[in-house]
Parts: C-alpha cells; sequence; structure tokens
C-alpha cells in the first residue's frame, strides 16, 4: 500500500470532521516564532520552513499564504502542483475566504494555535468556524517528534539587574490599578523574564514552553511540564505554585466564575477566552504589561548587551579576517569557500569567546542569488561558492550568558558591477540614515522606516521586510512589542530599548544586500533619543561610490570605525588586528 502524502491524509480528516477546510498556521500554542519540531504543522503537511505563514486547505484545492521575506523561498520548497501562493498580508486570508467560498463554508480551526485577534477577524467573514477540541494531525502524523522537554537554569541577579520577586510585585500593581483579578501570561519569554529562568525547548530560544496566571496579590501559578524543573532552585520553586500544564486550560475555566482576567488579544491563544467566558468570566483585553516593561532595558541588562557585543565583535574580526584571505585563495586553488564552511568556521570562533551559549537563530550564510532570499538558510543541496565575482551576506548572532547579539554584513571580495555598486551604496545610505537620526523620544517605528528607505526609492527600489526589531536580553532574537517599519507600531521608542537596524535591498536570482546593527536608544538631548551602535563590526566600504555619501555620513563611518578599532583590538590576534586596522581605515583614504 501506498503511504498518502500529508496533504492527502489531511484531506481524509476534513471529510471525517464534516468540514470544508482547515486553517493550519505556522504557530504553536504559545506563538513562537521558532516552532519545535513537534509542532510545526505547517512544515510537515507543505515543505515550507519559514518562520510566518499558513495554509489553507480545501478539499479540492491547497493554499499558502506567506510573507515578503518568504516569496522566493516559498516557491523553492513548496510543490507548486498542489499549492496555490499567496501574500499573508496583501491578501489576508479573511478577505480570501469572503471572496472564494461560498457563505456558510465550515472551516476548522485549532483554538490553542490562534490568538483572539485573528479569531476575530475570520469571524466577521461569511464561512462558519468550526474549533476543534482533538489535534487532527495526532491520527496522521505518525512519526511526528516529541514535545520539547528542555532543562530550564535560573538566571542570577548579577545578570538580570532585578529579583524575580520585585518584577512580580510590579505587575501586580499594574493588575491592582486596573482593577483585574489575574493576568494569563501566555508568551513564554514574558514568563522567562519574571521569574528570571531560561529554557532550552527550542534551540536558540532560551525560554520554556509554559502558561502562568499571576494575581493581583502577586500570588503566581506556573503551568508547565514538571521534568523540565529538576535544576531550579527550592527557593524559587516555594515562591509559587508549579502545576501541569495540561491544566492550565481547566483551571482557568475553574478559577474564571466572577472575575475579571487580563489577556493579551494579539498573543493569548482564542482557547483562553473561551474557557474563561464559558464559565462566567470577564476577559480585559489588554497587552501583557511584562512585554511592554521587559522591553526597557535595566543598567545591568543594558551593560550585558555591551560585553556580549564586545566578545561578538572579537568573533566576527576573526571571521572577516579568515574570510579575506581564504576567499581569494581557495578560488584561485579552484576549490572555492562555500557557504556551509564559512558558517561552521564563524560558529567555531564564537565558541572562542568566553560567556557564549548558542546561536540567537539560525545564520543566513549566503552567496549570490542565495542572498536574494531575505531568510535563506544554506544545505548541503544549496551551498554556494563564495567568489569574488558576487555580494556573500552573512546575517548571524549569538547568545551569550548576559546578553544576544544580532548583526549582518555584505561582503565583496572583488571589485563587482555598478549596479550592484549602486545598491550596495543605497542601502548604505539608508543605513546610515537611520543611524545619524535624531527623533523625538515616544517616536513610534513606523514614522521613522522612510528614512532608511529614501535612497532606494529615489532608484525606484525598496525592500519587503522590516527595517528593525527588538532584541531579547539572553532571550528572543525577536522580541515585541517595538518594530520599525511601514505597518503602524503603537509602542514608542524610548531610552532603554533594544533594537536592529537593517535595510536591504534583493534582487531575485542575483544578490541580496542587508547591512544590520544592533543599538540601544539613547537620550541624545532633552525630549530626544537616537540609536547607539551595540555592534561593533567594520562595514566593507569596498564598493561604495564615494561621491553619493555626504560628509556627515563618510564622518559618522570614521567615528564608528574608530570605536571598533579601539575596542576590539586588544582582543584579537596580531593578524587579525592588522586586518581590523585596514578595515577600520579613515574614509578619507578611498576615493571620492
Amino acid at each position: 500500500m501506498q503511504t498518502p502524502t500529508p496533504l492527502a491524509a489531511l484531506r481524509t480528516q476534513l471529510a471525517a470532521m464534516d468540514v470544508d477546510g482547515m486553517i493550519v498556521p505556522r504557530a504553536d500554542a504559545y506563538q513562537s516564532e521558532d516552532c519545535a519540531p513537534h509542532d510545526n504543522k505547517l512544515a510537515w503537511l507543505t515543505g515550507f520552513s519559514g518562520s510566518a505563514g499558513l495554509a489553507l486547505i480545501l478539499r479540492d484545492r491547497a493554499l499558502i499564504f506567506v510573507d515578503g521575506r518568504y516569496q522566493v523561498q516559498v516557491r523553492q520548497e513548496v510543490d507548486l502542483n498542489a499549492f496555490e501562493i499567496h501574500h499573508l498580508h496583501d491578501e489576508p486570508l479573511a478577505q480570501w475566504l469572503n471572496d472564494s467560498l461560498p457563505a456558510g463554508s465550515r472551516i476548522a480551526f485549532e483554538p490553542l494555535l490562534m490568538v483572539n485577534s485573528q479569531f476575530t477577524a475570520l469571524e466577521a467573514t461569511h464561512c462558519e468556524l468550526v474549533a476543534l477540541s482533538n489535534d487532527p494531525f495526532d491520527a496522521i502524523w505518525h512519526d511526528r517528534p516529541p514535545a520539547p522537554c528542555g532543562a530550564i537554569r535560573e538566571m542570577p541577579l548579577a545578570t538580570s539587574g532585578e529579583s524575580s520577586a520585585a518584577k512580580r510585585a510590579r505587575i501586580a500593581e499594574i493588575l491592582a490599578k486596573e482593577s483585574v483579578d489575574l493576568l494569563a501570561i501566555t508568551q513564554p519569554d514574558n514568563i522567562a523574564w519574571l521569574l528570571n529562568i531560561r529554557g532550552s525547548d527550542v534551540a536558540m530560544s532560551p525560554v520554556a514552553h509554559s502558561f502562568a496566571l499571576l494575581s493581583r496579590d502577586g500570588e503566581m501559578e506556573w503551568f508547565i511540564d514538571t521534568a523540565k524543573t529538576h535544576e531550579l532552585s527550592d527557593v524559587l520553586k516555594s515562591s509559587l505554585r508549579i502545576s501541569a500544564w495540561t491544566d492550565f486550560l481547566p483551571h482557568c475555566q475553574q478559577v474564571a466564575a466572577g472575575k475579571k482576567v487580563m489577556l493579551d488579544a494579539d498573543y493569548a491563544p482564542v482557547a483562553l477566552r473561551f474557557a474563561i467566558e464559558n464559565n462566567g468570566g470577564e476577559v480585559v483585553w489588554h497587552a501583557d504589561p511584562i512585554t511592554f516593561i521587559k522591553a526597557h532595558k535595566n543598567p545591568v541588562e543594558l551593560e550585558g548587551y555591551r560585553d556580549s557585543h564586545r566578545q561578538d565583535g572579537a568573533a566576527w574580526v576573526n571571521f572577516l579576517a579568515w574570510l579575506a584571505r581564504e576567499v581569494p585563495a581557495r578560488e584561485t586553488a579552484g576549490h572555492p569557500l562555500t557557504e556551509l564552511e564559512a558558517q561552521a568556521k564563524q560558529l567555531a570562533f564564537r565558541q572562542q569567546q568566553a560567556g557564549f551559549i548558542e546561536q540567537s537563530f539560525s545564520t543566513i550564510s549566503a552567496s549570490a542569488s542565495n542572498a536574494a532570499m531575505c531568510h535563506y538558510h544554506s544545505s548541503e543541496a544549496t551551498n554556494a561558492a563564495i567568489t569574488r565575482s558576487n555580494f556573500y551576506l552573512n546575517d548571524s548572532g549569538g547568545q551569550y550568558c548576559n546578553g544576544t547579539t544580532d548583526a549582518t554584513r555584505t561582503l565583496a571580495f572583488g571589485l563587482l558591477s555598478d549596479e550592484q555598486r549602486l545598491h550596495y551604496t543605497a542601502v548604505l545610505k539608508g543605513f546610515l540614515s537611520m543611524l545619524t537620526l535624531q527623533f523625538p523620544s515616544g517616536t513610534q517605528g513606523h514614522q521613522i522606516d522612510a528614512f532608511a528607505r529614501r535612497a532606494l526609492w529615489q532608484l525606484g527600489l525598496d525592500f519587503d521586510h522590516g527595517t528593525g526589531h527588538g532584541v531579547g536580553h539572553q532571550l528572543l532574537i525577536h522580541e515585541q512589542p517595538q518594530r520599525i517599519a511601514k505597518k503602524v507600531n503603537p509602542w514608542p521608542l524610548v531610552a532603554g530599548n533594544i533594537m536592529t537596524i537593517e535595510p536591504g535591498y534583493y534582487l531575485a536570482e542575483r544578490y541580496g544586500i542587508r547591512i544590520e546593527n544592533q543599538v540601544e536608544v539613547v537620550e541624545s538631548q532633552p525630549g530626544f533619543c537616537r540609536f547607539s551602535s551595540l555592534t561593533l563590526v567594520p562595514i566593507d566600504l569596498s564598493q561604495v561610490e564615494w561621491p553619493l555619501l555626504s560628509n556627515e555620513e563618510k564622518q559618522w563611518l570614521d567615528t564608528y570605525h574608530q570605536q571598533v578599532r579601539d575596542t576590539l583590538s586588544p582582543l584579537v590576534d596580531g593578524d587579525e588586528r592588522a586586518w581590523l586596522e585596514t578595515a577600520t581605515a579613515p574614509v578619507c583614504t578611498y576615493p571620492g
């Protein structure tokens, strides 16, 4: 007998459930960006490995929706004879359901995998949403990986800067002020911050999959697989109640009667709303206050970021100096360096640094046309040579014991075409426009996004991703709530936020360019802020069209490179130090 494909097997389930279709998101119960293999149903069903998207499986059609970062990648990974490709934002699912399906069509979904804001948008369509009580993938995914059960460690006060008890008291005060009885915490990174713990359920995402309830009197109940908690101190364990993960929804339903429970509409699963409202509880929709407080880093956390970037900068210099030697030598010898070799060598340099734990995300090591895919990851099948005839893009970072790093450099090892040089310079100008920008404290990210795009717009070009995101403190590489992008983001940028600045340009099947620094938002003068670079990595200036840069932009490059040189020279050896001196030379040594 032939084993049915995942798509055929799911369609058999649809028929058995008497529904017309099912929504399969790239999501777990925590809305994690990186799903554990156990939870990545979209990848198993479609082959798509990206971090954002969803599928709509109908009896006779299958659609996959992805954003602009993945429009090239999805077409390489998904069977185009089986799936139609749609844009996640330009063609939203709710609009497609109304435009394309008959009224009354029954569409199944899993309430633990859909947040309330998504549910209300779909509920407004003329389709009938059918909430599933059981996971249909249990019956068809026969080799499904087990649910993760990674160990948890505590983060010392010397690294976190504030005790868990103090943090819980702060949040409890907010609940009392809002006249709310309970806060349901469904984001594992918020729980990690609140308890000063870090987990290992998913590689490179140091959180523990769990839920929590915090009361207005500061009492906390933590719902987690207790097998993860063996290494925790008795002091922490005795300060809260620990219950089984599976008890969370039943417990919420039980305690909800007559209570006001705060939920985050953008992150709490709609299953939680159902549990609370079905037993007479009242949902108070409010952004989880931990999210905003966590994003405002304390002085100890900020110093941790700075220290981790010094370590990471040294690893980068060792790597870039090695690349500068190896790329031309290997190409001349007839066996060019490859993406995977470079990726492995960079990791080895990071592993030499004190305090390094693991990568902060899967490295993007991309040469030539592979770099045109924003979130490309090299494999044996795609492993391209790094040569002197095209760009090489490296986007990578580290989880250190006291901070998280993220930086991108686009490199060239020979003189490239006029078009490539122009595009590289336009991206650099967008980067410099942000790094030299002063803005009122409280400015929202979308209000300054255009500064990063202006030079590209003048050429009739653009990039289809955000300009910057928050970064957690030894936590998630993409941290809410601040973001810099075209899309409206109502959260203010204030001193103490940690962000990235990363404009780019991607020419399909040709090359990709991105330059990224991690930055700290600092006060520049009363009422105003600017971005101060944490990243300490030389910027490749070999392809810059110097007449297109202003004196202010050149001065910023000189000042930044002097900071990089002064900080990192004592941390690298002789040959690498010599390379660093050349790579950070003042721009007055360049023509133009």
